[in-house]
């Protein structure tokens, strides 16, 4: 899935992005920079889907890189000049430094939708947070909650797991900042959001350390449409709780035309041109609502 771009090769292609290495590097840990390619793919329920969504990897490395500049003092992976990403990927690529990734995604919720719900509705609770009784679909939170997530292997889903297992996983100090950190990132993009009549309802976040200072270091895509749960604050305040920014048209159109549950149900079907061109809309929608 990867494409040829001279001065650098391709060591990695996920559901939506593709890493880079320079030439002159024998592997990511002996390489000073990364190149992340966002991709038109577009996933949902652990499978790639087809056709992609034209446009999409710009409009989201457009929306990372507008977050990072509005996350002042927020270590961030970003290095050089992003002018000088390749003419080959110009747009939907970043320029970034090797990290030591941590194991965890930092998910923070703000209100009680997707998996938080389902949850919720069995044992009261997310992810170990036992949140008030008598909560419906799309509520706002008291406070917005941190619900941390085990990266699993590619193909294979995320585990939510509780704050004790982070600790288990990267110790007590950086479990701890993880999620500090992850909630200051989220109070602040939320305020930036809610100012321009958008609900930032969930996201999640990855981390690394800096490999030669140890700091802990934001990184991949940060709250974007494939990465958090947007929602149209007037459509919400009127009654339509669940109007996405997301991906979210994809995954009703699946649910309603593919068994998402059974693994031997086959490849997905082939999205409708319609559903296409729809949530392409709605990625475009969200870009230009929080950036002018």
């Amino acid at each position: 899935m990867t494409i040829d771009i001279e001065g650098f090769t391709a060591v990695y292609s996920g559901k939506v992005r593709d890493l880079y290495i320079p030439t002159d590097a024998v592997s990511i840990d002996d390489a000073d920079t990364l190149l992340v390619v966002a991709s038109d793919r577009v996933s949902a329920y652990d499978h790639v889907l087809e056709p992609g969504i034209p446009g999409k990897g710009e409009l989201l490395t457009t929306l990372s890189l507008w977050w990072f500049e509005q996350l002042s003092g927020i270590p961030n992976h970003l290095v050089g000049l992003q002018a000088d990403v390749p003419a080959e990927v110009a747009g939907r690529a970043m320029l970034v430094k090797p990290l030591d990734m941590f194991p965890v995604e930092c998910v923070v919720r703000g209100y009680l939708s997707g998996s938080g719900w389902l949850e919720y509705q069995k044992t009261q609770s997310v992810c170990g947070v036992t949140l008030p009784a008598g909560l419906v679909n799309g509520d706002r939170l008291p406070e917005p909650i941190y619900t941390p997530a085990f990266k699993a292997e590619l193909g294979e889903h995320d585990e939510n797991i509780t704050f004790e297992r982070t600790i288990e996983l990267v110790g007590f100090e950086v479990a701890t900042r993880l999620r500090d950190l992850s909630l200051e990132i989220y109070r602040r993009a939320s305020d930036i959001a809610e100012a321009r009549g958008v609900i930032l309802a969930d996201t999640k976040f990855e981390f690394g350390a800096d490999r030669i200072s140890g700091e802990i270091t934001l990184a991949d895509e940060v709250l974007t449409s494939d990465s958090s749960r947007y929602w149209d604050a007037s459509a919400y305040a009127a009654g339509d709780r669940l109007a996405s920014f997301d991906k979210q048209i994809v995954r009703n159109w699946l649910s309603a035309n593919w068994n998402t549950t059974d693994p031997n149900a086959g490849p997905p079907p082939e999205l409708p041109t319609e559903i296409v061109e729809r949530t392409a809309a709605r990625y475009r929608e969200l870009l230009t609502r929080l950036t002018t």
